[in-house]
């Protein structure tokens, strides 16, 4: 099966708490902090690996996670680093965030990767804060979040050389006979469901040519699999079209021939403008008027037609060749593809932003970044509780709160934590 498209839910690891710890050896006086840091929490990477060929895999699991990082220990042990998960996928594959739709990655090279979501950095000890003033700080920061997001996997198949066409017009018949692919051949409609891929060796060399399953009427707004399948085709190169001349499905072929080439064009300017070969197949079906006669339109029309019979090889070479050559001019006169990659910043867009509402009477203030600092308050500590306070007040959130009617003695709330509102 070729399944081309998945979502997965990715989540890297959470850095490890600091830890809080003072030294108790006998005979070691004012033995003083010795908190150690946190371990950085693990990645997620994305990796092209040639080895795959479709997505199927994450149709079955759809969530992976990162281990998280250890937490510090007395003595100054530092936590154990989590663990980066790698996720393989084909090459070819495009990685989208579900929640924005940009572009993260295009991952079209064998062993090309990118970090999907980083890792919490550890907490630091409470060691890293004794100073001249603080000779024994009794607090540590906590671990950095983890980073949770939904991501679309898409493969487009990197193919040189595409085959196009209505159905059963001998695509696959001639992927068979033209390169080390078997695709599956019969005498009806949609044998191919899925893409095809082969390689053809050509006077010492070779490319990836590609059987896109058949294209009908309506393609290019949907109709059948068309956007499925259309967007193979956007990353091929040069194109054969494969025309049935001998009309053996009750169709004429200049009108096969017309219908193709429109729904490139209404899909996309750029497809109808790639290098086309007209490959005119099943040539011992048709007789000689119509084989004239298309050849004489498409001619006028500016291609050239190369006569065919796939299943016994006549007429093959020349239209491999033919590709071979336009593919060689294609890459000379044509940069590589480029997909628009956005790039983002390693933590949440919204991590540094703090958020109030009122609840039952009650002001209630989150926040990611506002949830670490929380995570490494002391609430036995007065300084540490005055930082708390003061990043509140410096994010705006006491102002706001004020803005919506909050008086002394109301109640604010910050996660499990409640104090009363006094106006100093």
């Amino acid at each position: 099966m070729f399944v081309d498209k998945a979502q997965i839910l990715i989540r890297s690891g959470k850095g490890g708490n600091g830890a809080v710890s003072f030294r108790r050896e006998p005979f070691i006086p004012q033995g003083g902090p010795d908190g150690g840091n946190g371990g950085r929490g693990g990645d997620i990477i994305i990796k092209a690996d040639g080895n795959l060929r479709t997505l199927m895999d994450f149709r079955y699991k759809r969530k992976y996670e990162a281990e998280n990082g250890e937490d510090g220990r007395g003595r100054q042990q530092y936590g154990k680093d989590g663990k980066d998960l790698l996720i393989k996928v084909p090459v070819g594959t495009i990685v989208k965030d579900v929640q924005t739709g940009n572009i993260l990655a295009d991952l079209k090279e064998n062993g090309s990767s990118f970090v999907a979501a980083k890792g919490g950095k550890g907490g630091k000890g409470n060691v890293f804060y004794k100073n001249s003033v603080r000779q024994a700080p009794n607090f540590a920061e906590a671990g950095g979040a983890s980073r949770e997001r939904t991501i679309e996997l898409e493969l487009k198949l990197l193919a040189d050389v595409g085959l196009i066409g209505f159905p059963n017009v001998g695509k696959s018949s001639f992927l068979s006979v033209s390169t080390n692919a078997n695709p599956k051949i019969a005498d009806y409609h949609f044998t191919t469901i899925y893409p095809n891929l082969g390689i053809v060796s050509l006077y010492d060399n070779s490319f990836v040519l590609v059987d896109i399953p058949g294209l009908i009427e309506g393609a290019s707004e949907g109709l059948g699999m068309g956007h499925e399948f259309l967007k193979h085709v956007e990353r091929t190169k040069v194109l054969i079209h494969v025309v049935d001349v001998s009309g053996s499905e009750g169709r004429d072929p200049i009108e096969d021939f017309e219908t193709i080439n429109s729904e490139l064009k209404t899909y996309s300017e750029k497809l109808a403008s790639k290098p086309v070969i007209v490959a005119a197949n099943k040539i011992d079906l048709a007789d000689d008027e119509a084989l004239e006669r298309f050849t004489q339109y498409a001619e006028k029309k500016g291609y050239k037609v190369y006569p065919m019979c796939a299943p016994i090889n006549e007429g093959v070479k020349e239209v491999l060749d033919a590709a071979y050559q336009a593919l060689l001019r294609y890459e000379e006169e044509n940069e590589p593809e480029e997909i628009a990659v956005v790039s983002e910043p390693d933590e949440d867009p919204d991590y540094r932003d703090i958020h109030v509402s009122r609840e039952n009477g009650c002001y209630v203030v989150t926040g990611k970044q506002l949830r670490k600092i929380f995570d490494s308050t002391n609430f036995n500590d007065t300084g540490s509780l005055r930082y708390l306070y003061k990043y509140i007040e410096g994010k705006g959130a006491i102002q706001t709160m004020l803005s919506m009617g909050m008086k002394e003695g109301d109640t604010i709330r910050v996660f499990d934590y409640e104090f009363e509102y006094v106006d100093e």
